[in-house]
């Protein structure tokens, strides 16, 4: 059964169970193909955690709301 608990969306940071906001699409080139997008949710606290990760490691290329990642997806 469904319930508001189960459908939530949660932030990816480790312990963080607050509502995701943001998507962080992210591709690791030695193991993806280039089109391939792994994501990360994020919170608004851990957005700019998450990237900087992601981004040292050079593995991030997109970061947009939850909405538009889901928008687009319905397409």
């Amino acid at each position: 059964m469904n319930t508001p608990e189960t459908d939530a969306v949660i932030c990816s940071a480790k312990g963080c169970r607050a509502p995701a906001v943001w998507v962080l699409a992210w591709n690791n080139p030695k193991i993806h193909t280039p089109e391939r997008r792994k994501t990360w949710l994020a919170c608004e606290e851990h957005r700019g955690y998450l990237s900087d990760f992601l981004g040292m490691r050079g593995f991030l290329k997109d970061v947009v709301t939850l909405e538009e990642w889901s928008s687009a997806a319905d397409r």
